[in-house]
């Protein structure tokens, strides 16, 4: 005897709304990772009220361009329009959010990450029939947009945040220790910490050479001979009780070997050093995730970046979403002591891992 399907029309209907709400911030983000890479933002930012043809001209940008996505920006919400005097304005209290003068709080930053995936859906899509993953070499601007994310969430709090949450770290470096960045990426953390506390050593390991070289690059601009970028494996490094601190920054979910990685930091640290791991805010659990603000586009990316160039090393695929659960539990079983887990009110989107070698 078959049952027939009883639909809840209120509740269809209610699914309904919220898809084509989903359709239109979903293009609405790429028109705010327009605005911010343009700059319009950062041009109308603390500008009066003007017509588009104005708007256009401060830009330096084409007139036909401007008004179409102005028009996109007055129906998302973002910027303010005047019918009678045909004029757009972008309130300060939206602009808090989208300008580079914002950072930390440039929430545009983030809108780039559509424009990152999108170009490999077809490559997904592929993985989701075939297995495998996706190489950080095919993602176009990968690097351009990681650095100036990291620029907002790790660079400009890192001296006065992030670091102190390790106890005692900053007399230590201004007396002199050595330093680990693993999965360094372009350098700019330790290029940062290379500048202000010279009397230290600092170390850059990543497994692109390419941003290996940017870091050199960026190493001999500011003039520093503390600090030495290496393009390596870090699943397979070979230090043994070398380091005073060591640092990773949204780099271990990714590795192919993430346990090995956090093996490899165990025996790389000195016996009273520390390690300073940031990633991602989330629970190993999904159901815990619901409340996260985030969990969605954590996931998204997770899915399309993080999960995916760690299949196609042959990896575990951890994702970004691995959790703190699993997080501690990989930690104890690499061998560190106290693991603390701490939350800084500038980021929303990362825990920050203190831990020491022993308990």
């Amino acid at each position: 005897m078959s049952s027939q399907m009883v639909i809840d029309e209120a509740k269809s209907e209610e699914f309904c709304m919220r898809m084509l709400e989903i359709l239109n911030h979903g293009a609405l983000t790429s028109m705010i990772s327009i605005g911010h890479r343009t700059g319009l933002f950062d041009s109308m930012s603390g500008l009066e009220p003007l017509g588009y043809e104005s708007v256009a001209r401060h830009a330096s940008l084409n007139e036909r361009y401007v008004r179409e996505w102005l028009g996109a920006m007055v129906t998302g919400g973002f910027v303010e329009y005047d019918p009678e005097r045909k004029t757009y304005y972008l309130p300060p209290e939206h602009a808090a959010w989208l300008t580079r003068k914002a950072a930390p709080n440039n929430l545009a930053v983030a809108s780039q990450w559509v424009g990152v995936l999108g170009p490999i859906e077809d490559r997904i899509i592929e993985c989701f029939r075939h297995g495998g993953g996706v190489h950080y070499e095919e993602f176009p601007r990968f690097n351009e947009v990681m650095a100036e994310e990291s620029m907002q969430t790790v660079i400009i709090p890192l001296l006065d945040h992030i670091l102190p949450l390790v106890p005692g770290i900053k007399d230590r470096l201004e007396q002199g220790i050595e330093v680990l960045d693993v999965g360094c990426g372009s350098g700019y953390a330790i290029a940062e910490m290379a500048r202000t506390y010279p009397n230290s050593r600092f170390t850059g390991y990543d497994l692109l050479p390419s941003a290996i070289e940017r870091g050199r690059a960026r190493a001999s601009e500011y003039g520093l001979t503390n600090i030495s970028y290496v393009a390596k494996d870090v699943t397979k490094f070979d230090d043994v009780n070398r380091f005073d601190l060591i640092t990773t920054f949204d780099a271990v979910h990714d590795q192919a070997d993430p346990a090995s990685v956090l093996s490899h930091i165990h025996r790389a640290l000195k016996d009273d050093g520390y390690y300073l791991m940031q990633d991602i805010k989330g629970s190993s659990h999904v159901e815990r995730n619901s409340e996260n603000p985030l969990a969605t586009f954590l996931y998204t990316v997770s899915c399309m970046h993080c999960m995916t160039v760690s299949l196609a090393q042959g990896g575990k695929g951890l994702g970004a979403m691995w959790g703190k659960e699993l997080a501690c539990e990989m930690l104890k079983e690499a061998g560190f002591g106290d693991v603390n887990v701490m939350e800084l009110p500038h980021d929303p989107i990362n825990y920050y891992y203190v831990i020491s070698k022993q308990a």
